[in-house]
């Protein structure tokens, strides 16, 4: 199983900062598991994150496997 973890506002949002899913066949990159999390998450699928896979910056075409963990930030701003 997948480990996504959710930080800051996402977390709040969601309700929960952590579970484990499996990955649906067609999840198979970061872009596909952000697309599955908005449907199944409506709560969280707007929101605009960053993303890690394994404790690495992640983008969207990198791959997915039930063995990652995968971890969802909110994206910083500040002045």
């Amino acid at each position: 199983m997948a480990c996504i973890l959710l930080f800051g506002k996402l977390a709040e949002v969601a309700g929960w900062r952590h579970r484990d899913i499996v990955l649906p066949a067609h999840v198979t990159t970061l872009g596909a598991l952000r697309i599955y999390l908005a449907d199944t998450h409506p709560e969280i699928g707007a929101a605009s994150t960053r993303a890690a896979i394994n404790r690495h910056v992640a983008h969207l075409d990198d791959p997915v496997t039930d063995d990652d963990e995968i971890a969802f930030m909110p994206t910083m701003s500040g002045g």
